[in-house]
């Protein structure tokens, strides 16, 4: 039975609970229809195709992290801070494995709500940094250090990718811990 009162809104958040379900690769117009009991030539009243789902998809992921990032940090410093926000980035990782991906994909310039939550998202971890002193292209440096490790270290996890034996929490732990000591002891500030 189709569904009243579809809207563009209801169709990206269908997606990404599907995305979450069956894992962002999978995640087609087709199946999205399917769940939503329309056919498929419907849901171009609401989405132009594949790569607008999969844009506005990375919108609404990414706004999300930038919530979930700035939450975290919001009334912290320095390394509790860094812990906090790192600890808020893979646990929405975990919590959200299909739209996770989605939030990967850099702002598309053209789309301003795009370019506001990614800014925000940066900006969560930037203000933490200017805590430790960075700012500028040391700060660029910086977010995408920490990008880079947090972000590699959530991907591996979430595909098995750690055999041995030591708790994964443990390393993660490490992984910030080295973050911190590395922007304390950063040389261009």
């Amino acid at each position: 039975m189709p569904r009243a009162g579809l809207t563009p809104a209801t169709v990206v958040r269908e997606a990404a609970a599907l995305a979450d379900e069956v894992g962002y690769e999978k995640l087609t117009l087709a199946a999205l229809a399917a769940r939503l009991g329309v056919a498929l030539p419907s849901l171009y009243k609401h989405v132009r195709g594949a790569d607008a789902l999969h844009q506005k998809l990375a919108v609404l992921a990414t706004a999300e992290i930038a919530d979930v990032l700035t939450a975290a940090a919001a009334g912290r410093s320095g390394g509790d801070a860094l812990r906090a926000v790192a600890a808020a980035y893979r646990e929405y990782a975990r919590q959200h494995p299909g739209r996770y991906p989605a939030a990967q994909r850099a702002p598309d310039p053209a789309d301003p709500e795009h370019l506001a939550a990614g800014q925000r998202a940066v900006g969560a971890v930037r203000a933490i940094l200017l805590g430790y002193g960075l700012d500028g292209d040391a700060a660029t440096d910086a977010i995408r250090m920490f990008r880079a490790a947090v972000h590699g270290f959530v991907a591996l996890e979430a595909v098995g990718g750690f055999g041995l034996p030591r708790d994964t929490d443990r390393s993660f732990g490490e992984l910030v811990a080295g973050l911190d000591r590395a922007y304390l002891s950063w040389e261009n500030r």
